[in-house]
């Protein structure tokens, strides 16, 4: 009955995959039950409005006139960093005072909560993908999701932040499982699995284990029940330190918003990726992809290196005579 369950489901998915005009990609799921007809007006107001990932059209056909992508794995060029001859005072390279900002209330009466959320994520960029399992309550349900609002905090203890939206319906499964269970591993996302994470991120039925979906591999973990992402260069086995909901933001109808501290239990690491030490992982393994504004993501195909100083006498002397210059200019 099951096996029957999933074939009907994946038929469903495959469908909805093969379109030829027009594909929804969301990054969120909504389990809510169908709305009575009274409401059907209401409901799908509401939902369009919390609709953050947009429509995709004709996608492929824009896809056709790109340059393929690279796959040469070529080594990551480490250049010089932008302005090797910046001293102390020196601002900005290219600063133009001309330009100038646009003041943006976010909370003005008439500005949505997509438009907040467009800006924020073209604007707060890159941004690491936190690729969250976690398994339900009974056991009986495996969850795996991209979450967007994801970051390390702390290293000593490793720590970890997990933010959820405000969204039309029932909450999202990860952010019940993790409430229920305490539990969850977080998985790292190289160049090569982002079709498959991205495939997760679908609005599938409740009860479809989104590893079929994905065809990603679980590997056991050592401390917490849900499983790790096999193909992950890194995973982090975590317990869930607190929860915070932002309920005072609550609209009628809608889940609330909230974010979840996760303390680090485990970390699994591929061993061509790690030093001897266990300290260091290699760019040029792990290759991370990062989120950007809307449906982008970025790539690192360089970087560069610039260190910190000291508050010393050398770095005293300079700023002294920085000051002296200006008061004499």
């Amino acid at each position: 009955m099951r096996a029957m369950a999933w074939s009907t489901a994946k038929a469903n998915i495959v469908h909805m995959l093969q379109r030829p005009t027009r594909l929804t990609l969301s990054a969120t799921r909504n389990f809510a039950s169908k709305p009575n007809p009274g409401r059907v007006e209401q409901a799908s107001t509401a939902e369009q409005s919390h609709h953050i990932a947009g429509d995709i059209i004709n996608f492929a056909k824009i896809q056709a006139t790109r340059p393929d992508f690279d796959h040469s794995n070529t080594p990551i060029e480490v250049t010089k960093h932008p302005n090797p001859n910046w001293r102390y005072g020196d601002g900005v390279k290219g600063y133009d005072p001309a330009k100038t900002h646009v003041e943006v209330d976010p909370y003005e009466p008439n500005r949505s909560m997509i438009r907040n959320y467009r800006l924020l994520v073209s604007g707060i960029a890159p941004r690491p993908i936190g690729f969250i399992s976690t398994v339900s309550e009974d056991g009986a349900t495996k969850n795996l999701a991209p979450m967007s609002y994801f970051q390390v905090i702390d290293h000593d203890p490793p720590m970890f932040v997990i933010g959820f939206s405000s969204r039309t319906g029932r909450v999202k499964d990860t952010y019940r499982n993790l409430k229920e269970t305490g539990e969850c591993v977080i998985n790292t996302v190289s160049e090569n699995m982002i079709e498959a994470v991205n495939a997760t991120s679908i609005d599938a039925p409740y009860g479809v284990s989104e590893w079929d979906i994905a065809g990603l591999n679980e590997a056991p973990s050592s401390t917490v029940r849900p499983s790790r992402v096999q193909e992950s260069i890194f995973s982090i086995e975590g317990k869930v330190a607190d929860v915070k909901e932002l309920g005072e933001y609550k609209q009628d109808g809608n889940s609330v918003a909230s974010m979840v501290l996760i303390k680090a239990t485990r970390f699994w690491v591929r061993e061509d990726a790690v030093d001897e030490d266990l300290s260091h992982i290699d760019l040029n393994v792990l290759r991370p992809v990062a989120q950007l504004g809307g449906k982008s993501y970025g790539r690192i195909t360089s970087t560069f290196e610039l260190p910190r100083e000291r508050w010393n006498d050398d770095v005293a002397k300079k700023v002294k005579e920085l000051k002296i210059s200006r008061r004499n200019a």
